[in-house]
């Protein structure tokens, strides 16, 4: 297990540091519970180590002798997030115990997120180049894949319990509207940084 310890060290960074999904889980947990939080949780956990595994198949040597797709798809994944930020920014000022409209995702829109989001796939090649090597087989990337989830599982629910901390702060409909403002902002921040650094 200790020839696996500095992968686990990667899940972790890359799963607890913000990025799209992080910040989707803490507003969802915050704006619809944690039980709906929880559930993006899984399904973005269980996308991101799809893609772990379909990367490591080959899908990530395709991905890298195609470079104008790799573009495509952070500009798409980036698009998509920021029309999510709008949303969240254009929400009403509800009051705090009647926010439960707006678009919720579950677990299926968690997994897709992920096939969307420019942070994942990178985390995955990460994964595939650098710690599976060129003689890993299916079973192995299966390995790091099922690794990767049971690191991104508490990392996730981790900002769901932080968005359930947030929500005993949200008195009253205006500060409400901040937090969903100032997700909106983070949102944007975490899809277009990485797309054009």
């Amino acid at each position: 297990m200790t020839q696996y310890l500095p992968f686990l060290l990667f899940a972790f960074v890359a799963s607890i540091t913000p990025g799209p999904t992080n910040i989707l889980v803490l507003s969802h947990s915050a704006l619809h519970g944690l039980g709906t939080a929880l559930r993006l949780t899984l399904g973005a956990c269980a996308g991101a180590a799809l893609i772990v595994f379909l990367v490591g198949l080959g899908l990530g040597e395709a991905l890298q002798n195609l470079p104008w797709l790799q573009r495509l798809m952070g500009w798409a994944g980036a698009l998509w997030i920021s029309r999510l930020a709008w949303q969240l920014w254009r929400s009403a000022p509800a009051a705090v115990s009647a926010q439960t409209g707006g678009q919720v995702m579950g677990a299926w829109g968690g997994a897709g997120l992920q096939a969307i989001n420019p942070k994942t796939w990178m985390m995955a090649l990460a994964v595939v180049s650098v710690f599976a090597g060129a003689q890993a087989s299916a079973a192995d990337y299966g390995l790091y894949a099922t690794l990767f989830c049971l690191v991104a599982i508490p990392c996730l629910a981790a900002w769901a319990l932080l968005g359930q901390g947030v929500m005993r702060m949200l008195d009253s409909p205006q500060a409400m509207q901040r937090f969903n403002r100032c997700m909106a902002l983070l949102l944007l921040v975490s899809a277009w940084v990485g797309l054009l650094a």
